[in-house]
């Protein structure tokens, strides 16, 4: 219902909300997936992965928070662009589209082509990678605290008092960043799925 209302909100056309709905869903869910993983133990899947990688002939190595790497976010959103193109064409017809290629954003005077042209690659291009870049940082920042929390417990082996206090203090601040990082985990993958269906949008609207 959720996706449902963010789609009539954006896209007045019934039948574009036919594709645009099921394919926000999708990004919404898979994209909330990978980000969940950031609240399983920052060791538990590595040193699985440890003693299963090599007996595979696999390499020694897992990252496990797919959205945490820029190739993974990248490849969603030029998924996405490659989608806007499509429906560029499907929509207006290829003579239609490169047309619009030529004219917008600033009218269609021959000696403007150029310019609007460079426009529209320097948008395409934009909404693109801020569309990958924005997820991929902050699930990367996510994780990086999350290692740093996890470090506060290795001093625990030091059987101080102050230690005994680090590991507290791990316990206590993994907590609160875990519940914290439920709405951060929530909110990326609602961003991705909204500006997912305002580019799908404006790929089917005329300029």
């Amino acid at each position: 219902e959720m996706v449902d209302s963010q789609a009539k909100g954006i896209v007045h056309n019934a039948h574009s909300r036919k594709l645009v709905a099921p394919l926000a869903l999708t990004v919404f869910v898979w994209i909330f997936m990978m980000n969940a993983m950031d609240l399983l133990p920052v060791d538990l899947l590595p040193s699985i992965w440890h003693q299963a990688g090599p007996a595979l002939g696999a390499k020694d190595y897992l990252r496990v928070v797919p959205t945490a790497d820029l190739s993974i976010t990248m490849g969603l959103s030029l998924s996405v662009l490659l989608i806007c193109l499509y429906y560029n064409v499907k929509i207006k017809g290829a003579g239609g589209w490169i047309h619009e290629l030529l004219t917008a954003p600033f009218g269609d005077k021959w000696f403007l082509y150029p310019v609007n042209f460079l426009m529209q690659m320097i948008e395409f291009i934009a909404k693109t990678v801020s569309h990958g870049m924005r997820l991929f940082g902050n699930m990367y920042a996510g994780e990086l605290v999350f290692m740093l929390i996890a470090l506060l417990g290795a001093s625990w082996a030091g059987f101080t008092f102050g230690s005994g206090l680090s590991m507290l203090g791990q316990i206590l601040a993994g907590s609160a960043w875990a519940i914290f990082h439920i709405l951060i985990i929530t909110l990326q993958a609602f961003i991705f799925m909204v500006l997912t269906i305002v580019y799908v949008t404006m790929a089917t609207e005329h300029h």
